[in-house]
C-alpha cells in the first residue's frame, strides 16, 4: 500500500513563522515508520490541534504536518500479533498529531504501544466524542475517586466547563451522582451545562478571590483546566482532605498559593497527564469510559463535522468561540 494516496489536513510553513492550512492528497510512503497502519474513520478536535495547525513550536516543529492527536479506525497493516488486521483501535496522546502525522487524515502509522483496542461498549464515534479531552476528564474523575472523594462529600468544582475536558468531566461526574458546580466565562451557556448535569453554574468572578490566603470550605473536589487565579482560589476553598486535580493552563501557566490549604486542611493537588499515561492505567480508564463513566448525554455534547470543516473550527477554538466536543468524520 506504500503508493496509495490519501486525504489529510496539511499545515505548511510557507516562510519563517508563517503557516498555511489546506486539505491535500498525500502518499502513504510519506507517513512515519511504525508497527501499525490504521485507516481512520473518525478523529476529534482539541486545543492542541489548533496550536499545531498554527505552527506553535511548543506542539509541532516539523512541517509539512498533519495535526490530530486523536484517531479511531481499523488496523490494515500490523507487525504486532496482538493488533491484527481488522481490529478496531483507538490512538490518543503520545506524539500523535504533534510531530508524528496525526488523525486529521485518512491514515496514520504508529508504534504498537500507542494503540488501545476499542472497548466493546463504545462505538468508534463515541470514542472520539471522548478523545484526548475525554480521557483527560476521566483520569481526573478517577483521581478524585481514588482519593476518597464521594458524592456524599459535597460539591465538585469544574472550571473551563464548556471546553472539551470540562464538559466531559461535568457529564461523567453527573452520571456518577456528584453535585457539580460548573465555572464558565460564557454566561449564555448555562443551559448547555445544566443539560450535561451541572447542578449550578457560576461565573469566574464568583470563584476568584486573590486577596485572602484561605477561603471558606466549599469544594469536596476540583477539576481544573484553567490554572492561574482560578486554580489558586479553588485550592483555598477546598474542604478538609479534599482533592484538586489540574490538567490545563488556558488561563495561566502560573498560580500562587500559601501553604495553609495543604498543612491546615490536608488538601491534595494532583497533576493529570493523558499524553504519556501508562498503558495499564489507560486501558483501565478507557474501560470505565465504556461502562460506569459513560454519560447518557455523550451525543449531546458532541458536534460532528467533516474534514473540510476543521480549519474554520480550529481557528474558532483559538478564539474561544467553541463549546463541547467536535468529532471529525474522515
Amino acid at each position: 500500500m506504500t503508493d496509495t494516496s490519501y486525504t489529510a489536513l496539511v499545515v505548511r510553513e510557507d516562510a519563517p513563522k508563517t503557516f498555511s492550512r489546506a486539505i491535500e492528497q498525500r502518499q502513504l510512503c510519506e507517513l512515519p515508520a511504525g508497527d501499525v497502519l490504521i485507516k481512520v474513520v473518525y478523529s476529534s478536535l482539541n486545543f492542541k490541534d489548533a496550536l499545531s495547525a498554527t505552527g506553535n513550536p511548543g506542539v509541532s516543529r516539523n512541517f509539512p504536518h498533519s495535526p490530530g492527536i486523536d484517531a479511531v479506525g481499523e488496523v490494515v497493516e500490523s507487525s504486532d500479533v496482538n493488533l491484527p488486521t481488522g481490529m478496531q483501535v483507538v490512538v490518543t496522546g503520545f506524539d500523535l498529531g504533534m510531530n508524528t502525522a496525526g488523525g486529521l487524515a485518512e491514515y496514520v502509522r504508529v508504534p504498537a504501544n500507542w494503540v488501545v483496542p476499542l472497548p466493546s461498549n463504545l462505538t468508534a464515534k463515541e470514542s472520539m466524542s471522548y478523545g484526548t479531552a475525554g480521557l483527560t476528564a476521566a483520569l481526573m474523575v478517577n483521581a478524585l475517586l481514588e482519593n476518597d472523594v464521594t458524592p456524599s462529600g459535597g460539591e465538585i468544582l469544574v472550571t473551563g466547563a464548556t471546553g472539551g475536558v470540562g464538559s466531559v468531566a461535568v457529564a461523567i461526574l453527573a452520571k456518577l451522582g456528584f453535585d457539580v458546580c460548573a465555572v464558565t466565562g460564557k454566561a449564555d451557556q448555562a443551559a448547555f451545562l445544566k443539560g450535561l448535569g451541572a447542578n449550578s453554574v457560576v461565573s469566574r468572578d464568583e470563584v476568584i478571590d486573590e486577596k485572602r490566603p484561605m477561603l471558606k470550605e466549599r469544594w469536596a473536589g476540583v477539576i481544573d483546566v484553567v490554572g492561574g487565579s482560578l486554580l489558586s482560589s479553588a485550592i483555598k476553598s477546598t474542604k478538609y482532605t479534599g482533592t484538586v486535580t489540574c490538567s490545563g493552563m488556558v488561563g495561566d501557566i502560573n498560580f500562587t498559593s500559601s501553604i495553609f490549604p495543604f498543612i491546615l486542611r490536608g488538601v491534595k493537588l494532583i497533576g493529570i497527564d493523558s499524553v504519556e499515561c501508562p498503558m495499564n492505567k489507560r486501558l483501565k480508564v478507557w474501560n470505565k469510559m465504556a461502562s460506569e463513566f459513560k454519560p447518557n448525554c455523550l451525543a449531546e455534547l458532541t458536534s460532528e463535522i467533516a474534514l473540510e470543516d476543521t480549519i474554520d473550527q480550529l481557528m474558532a477554538m483559538l478564539e474561544g468561540k467553541s463549546k463541547g466536543r467536535f468529532v471529525v468524520k474522515i
